[in-house]
């Protein structure tokens, strides 16, 4: 039972990093006028829509549950984050992007942990292995854009 609620709470941080970054990317879709940028944004905040209800199919199956929809303490620093250094710097794409690459950073650090303990979650494993190679395939792109835009 004690490995159960381990699983549990595992979950839980990743539903929170994964809503952290759908918020991210939607505060970001709204503070940008470009249009490229948006289409991107709002992208990752289906995708990232779409990794919670994965992972809360797996916490219900372990007997947990998430009412987290926006995030965690963590997100709202990030988010908060991002705000002011858009105010900072005029809402360049450039600072919205490097602020992105730190959250998705972040995200990234979560999912290594939690499946660094391969045995405990192994009847999820490929789930998470999935979403976290799509969250690095993001910040692949989100650092190309972050270079474009850098040199303009």
């Amino acid at each position: 039972m004690e490995n159960n609620q381990e699983i549990i709470s595992d979950l839980k941080g990743l539903v929170s990093i994964v809503n952290d970054g759908k918020e991210g990317y939607k505060s970001a879709s709204e503070s940008t006028e470009n249009v490229e940028l948006k289409a991107v944004f709002l992208k990752y905040v289906a995708e990232r829509a779409l990794y919670e209800t994965e992972l809360k199919a797996h916490l219900a199956k372990h007997g947990g549950d998430s009412e987290n929809d926006e995030g965690g303490i963590l997100g709202a620093i990030h988010r908060t984050w991002i705000d002011i250094k858009e105010a900072l710097t005029d809402k360049s794409e450039s600072a919205l992007l490097s602020a992105i690459v730190t959250g998705e950073k972040a995200a990234l650090e979560k999912y290594d942990m939690v499946i660094k303990d391969n045995q405990l979650h192994e009847d999820h494993l490929n789930l998470l292995t999935t979403q976290r190679n799509g969250i690095a395939e993001s910040l692949k792109e989100i650092e190309v854009l972050e270079q474009k835009y850098k040199d303009l």
